[in-house]
């Protein structure tokens, strides 16, 4: 009876130590947030340099302007859309934003500016060109030497919006496999399905004049981007892989009969995670770190000039629970950045979460975020199987140990 009693506080006290070791296994959404792996994605060593770039002005659009100006608002949701005229405040620019499970747009501001020709993006096409470059297994495991002899790797240049590192990037990729992606990606095309007046930006057919492959992907010379277009790349790496056809409902009957319409699947979920480091580093201390807050959110800056006009690119998803993609251009002088875009992007996402709309509904669970890698999972699992095993060798032993000094040496009469 003593060895059944025995046998069982055992098995007991293993059991309880599995569950202790499974719970401390799993990390917290504070932990994951501050846990940052070591970069698994770099690129080798280069020794040609970025061409010059020449710094132009006066700015011959204003910085400040009545950016709702025209504006059809039927069948918007006035909330978000309220949140959205806000952080924009008086700045000339565009916001929209994008449910990324569905490609449904929830608002537009300044809906000229988000459907006209599109406009250089700056070094938001970074996104493109390391998606490109991971899917072509084109970064290997020795990082890129600067001229001033640092070491960086894709996280810290995605982070830091890095431009010598693109540029040698886009060399080693090629114009062509550049070109390729991006149009898989979405630019050269319309993003939205029957939007009226919509453009579809442009992609240039030959490296540009003006530096070359270089300058394309580092500062995405000679491509027009639409804040659309950008929009719906974004939402497909919230969401792992869809490009959907952006659809604007404009009144009841069309909200109604909404259904999702898929452009085409990526296959890009490696890719995917290889760049989401990055950009949740550039939110957390890289270039758009005044959109930082308490939930972790994944984002790219962009800022330069086009036709004397300087502009400010962001776009960005939210890491938990209902997944919205914000993405916001200004245009005008020198205070249209990237930077600060960022920071009404921010503004964007805190009033989002106070309103409650960053929550999912309570039939879906919140999904972990891209920064956390199904290998955790699976990392668990053998955890506990270490566990089990050990547990069970040690009762074995226990048993052998009992069983030898129990057993009668000879019998007596």
């Amino acid at each position: 009876m003593n060895r059944f009693l025995h046998l069982h506080l055992i098995w007991r006290t293993q059991v309880w130590a599995l569950a202790v070791s499974l719970a401390f296994s799993l990390p917290s959404t504070a932990t994951v947030r501050k846990r940052r792996r070591p970069p698994a994605h770099r690129t080798h060593r280069v020794r040609s340099r970025l061409p010059g770039i020449v710094h132009s002005g006066p700015w011959t659009e204003p910085t400040y302007a009545d950016s709702t100006e025209g504006d059809s608002v039927t069948g918007e949701d006035v909330t978000i859309r309220h949140i959205a005229e806000r952080a924009l405040g008086p700045y000339n620019g565009s916001v929209v934003i994008v449910d990324s499970s569905t490609g449904r747009i929830l608002s537009i501001l300044n809906q000229r500016l988000a459907l006209s020709m599109g406009y250089q993006p700056c070094s938001t096409f970074k996104i493109s060109v390391a998606l490109a470059a991971l899917s072509e297994k084109e970064i290997e495991s020795v990082p890129t030497i600067q001229p001033d002899r640092r070491a960086i790797d894709l996280t810290a240049a995605l982070a830091h919006s890095n431009n010598y590192f693109f540029a040698n990037l886009g060399r080693e990729l090629g114009f062509e496999k550049i070109s390729f992606y991006a149009r898989e990606f979405g630019y050269g095309e319309k993003a939205g399905l029957n939007l009226a007046g919509e453009r579809a930006g442009y992609f240039p057919l030959a490296p540009p004049f003006n530096g070359g492959v270089s300058m394309l992907s580092s500062f995405g010379e000679e491509i027009s981007q639409t804040p659309l277009q950008f929009a719906a790349l974004m939402s497909a790496i919230a969401n792992g892989g869809t490009l959907y056809c952006l659809q604007y409902p404009r009144n009841a009957r069309e909200a109604a009969s909404f259904r999702p319409k898929v452009r085409r699947k990526l296959s890009m979920e490696a890719p995917i995670f290889g760049i989401t480091d990055g950009l949740l580093a550039a939110v957390e201390g890289g270039t758009a770190r005044s959109a930082r807050q308490e939930e972790p959110i994944a984002g790219k800056t962009g800022t330069c000039s086009e036709d004397h006009t300087h502009l400010g690119w962001f776009g960005a998803f939210n890491s938990m629970g209902r997944r919205l993609v914000v993405v916001v251009l200004l245009r005008g002088g020198r205070q249209a950045t990237g930077p600060r875009a960022a920071a009404i992007a921010g503004q964007i996402y805190r009033r989002l979460a106070e309103a409650n709309y960053l929550a999912v509904p309570s039939e879906v669970r919140a999904t972990a975020y891209p920064g956390v890698h199904p290998a955790m999972s699976d990392s668990i699992l053998i955890k506990a199987l270490i566990l089990l095993c050990a547990s069970a060798i040690l009762i074995l032993i226990w048993q052998k140990l009992f069983v030898s000094r129990t057993k009668p040496t000879g019998t007596s009469h």
